[in-house]
């Protein structure tokens, strides 16, 4: 059987889209191959980084890249974890499915750093709370 591709793409794949892809791999099972990618590439968030950690999941060996036609044609399934991404993101190939479930950007939160990580923390949560349905329909259609 053919492992089903999942992209989750955001603005700068730093953040919410590398959460997602630490979450999925964390979760998913052996048929499911994982890639996050950014309409731009803005670097490591070391509070992503840091907040992932406290639930035992190492991003710090992501890269943050920017996503490009090759990736999309990659994909089976495209999450877009924002609207720039959606508003943005390239023609897809036909064969790819896309899902979108926006989420505000944590590294554009104000505020000390303990109401800035605070608001991380949550982030995390509601990535997720999403990888965790995107992963329960890949098996619903892995199972079909």
């Amino acid at each position: 059987m053919e492992k089903i591709r999942v992209m989750f793409l955001c603005t700068g794949n730093s953040c919410r889209s590398q959460m997602a892809e630490g979450w999925a791999r964390a979760l998913a099972g052996e048929e499911v191959e994982i890639k996050s990618a950014g309409i731009e590439a803005h670097g490591q968030n070391q509070r992503a980084i840091k907040i992932m950690s406290e639930v035992g999941i190492d991003i710090s060996q992501q890269e943050s890249i920017r996503v490009n036609g090759e990736m999309l044609e990659w994909a089976d399934l495209l999450v877009t974890l924002c609207d720039n991404a959606e508003e943005q993101c390239p023609l897809l190939s036909p064969h790819t499915v896309k899902v979108h479930l926006p989420l505000p950007d944590p590294a554009k939160m104000r505020g000390t750093e303990e109401e800035v990580m605070t608001l991380f923390r949550e982030t995390r949560e509601k990535v997720r709370q999403r990888v965790e349905f995107v992963l329960e329909q890949v098996a619903y259609e892995t199972a079909v």
